[in-house]
């Protein structure tokens, strides 16, 4: 059966014979070039995919896989595999970073698969793309990043020995010689470990932590505190907050910052707090939480306790990082906060992106003039512009 010309409102999503991304990682094989032609025959599955993903990388998208549909014997027969970019689906975000790779912008660009006699057929091939190609950066796009068997055995022995999250990270850096070769962020690091150790359960540190938090509940009925926990009754995240920290949030919630830069516990779990500023310019706490690892999901139910803590009271104003899981998440619970980056995290990268020019020393200098003395908007505009011609940066992204 031809499945070319099937409509995609006729195919039956099947997640149960997907091939999960993480097994696929596990083969660690090249980009290459070769492009897919209708009439290609592969063995497996896995040799399909992993031959798409190595296009794909070498010629600088993502992928992902759109839809798939069983036989009458309840087996795999067809499958289609798209760009990441693919669908129409607008998001309510508006973009600070345009052309983000992974921003559906309705990319025509597909394969499909058809399985005949016991063997896995390209039926169908659209190389055609709506968006700029990124060859350099598209080892790093979701359906794209790899951590190998040696990486994760690696990353299991410093966990169990103590070695910190970053430093880790930076090891594999240095081993595979440099950041320009690595194929996942310390972001998928941190994540990869939090998995692997998500239940508090060492030392029975999880009944001792609700323990704390019932006696704390008996001292004071105000106090707060929500647990999440998997299929296996087994800690995710935690949030707690004391009375002092609801009342203050009345007064004091209408602009908070959130960081998760604290990992200061056996576990490598990020420390969140909600931090406000009180009527004498002080830093005040507004609750807090552990999460399992930085991603949507967790922060979003993180937010969600928040908000159910603080008598669903939404603050107007929300300062964080570039993290754009939480930006995620921000959006979903606080649709109508005013999300803006925080500054000390944006001069940070100053080093980074402009330390390669002649006149880093004089650049950094203006910059920090224009960013830190601007009394107006309009006095910013008209000393960016000049930074900008000054020092010919108008390349520069």
């Amino acid at each position: 059966m031809d499945h070319t010309n099937t409509s995609l409102d006729d195919i039956q999503i099947d997640e149960q014979h997907e091939q999960t991304q993480e097994e696929l990682n596990e083969n660690n094989v090249q980009p290459l070039s070769i492009a897919p032609t209708i009439g290609m025959v592969f063995e497996t599955v896995n040799e399909v995919k992993l031959f798409y993903r190595q296009y794909a990388i070498s010629k600088g998208f993502g992928i992902r896989t759109r839809s798939s549909r069983k036989n009458n014997e309840n087996e795999l027969c067809y499958f289609m595999m798209v760009c990441s970019r693919a669908g129409k689906y607008v998001s309510a975000i508006q973009n600070e970073m345009t052309g983000r790779p992974t921003c559906a912008n309705d990319c025509s660009a597909r394969m499909i698969v058809s399985k005949r006699d016991d063997k896995w057929y390209i039926s169908g091939f659209d190389d055609v793309h709506t968006h700029d190609l990124s060859p350099t950066k598209s080892r790093l796009f979701r359906g794209n990043k790899r951590m190998n068997l040696n990486v994760k055995r690696t990353l299991d022995l410093n966990a169990e020995a103590g070695v910190r999250i970053n430093k880790s990270f930076r090891s594999l850096v240095c081993a595979t010689g440099g950041y320009e070769n690595m194929e996942f962020v310390e972001h998928d690091v941190r994540n990869y470990v939090a998995k692997q150790r998500r239940a508090l359960s060492k030392d029975d540190d999880a009944k001792t932590l609700l323990n704390h938090f019932s006696s704390m509940r008996e001292l004071n009925k105000d106090f707060f505190y929500d647990i999440d926990v998997d299929d296996d009754n087994r800690i995710l995240n935690v949030f707690w907050a004391d009375a002092r920290s609801r009342a203050a949030c009345e007064y004091f919630g209408d602009v908070i910052s959130f960081d998760t830069t604290y990992l200061t516990n056996k576990y490598d779990m990020p420390f969140a707090p909600f931090v406000g500023v009180n009527h004498h310019g002080q830093s005040i706490l507004l609750g807090c939480g552990l999460l399992c690892s930085e991603d949507t999901d967790s922060f979003v139910w993180l937010f969600n306790s928040w908000l159910r803590c603080m008598s669903n009271r939404p603050p107007e104003g929300i300062v964080t990082d570039q993290c754009k899981a939480m930006k995620k998440a921000i959006s979903l619970v606080f649709p109508n906060t005013r999300h803006r980056w925080c500054l000390w995290h944006i001069m940070k990268k100053i080093p980074e992106k402009l330390q390669s020019y002649a006149a880093y020393k004089d650049i950094k200098r203006e910059l920090k003039q224009v960013v830190y003395n601007s009394d107006s908007v309009d006095n910013f505009v008209y000393g960016w512009e000049r930074m900008i011609t000054t020092f010919s940066l108008h390349k520069n992204e």
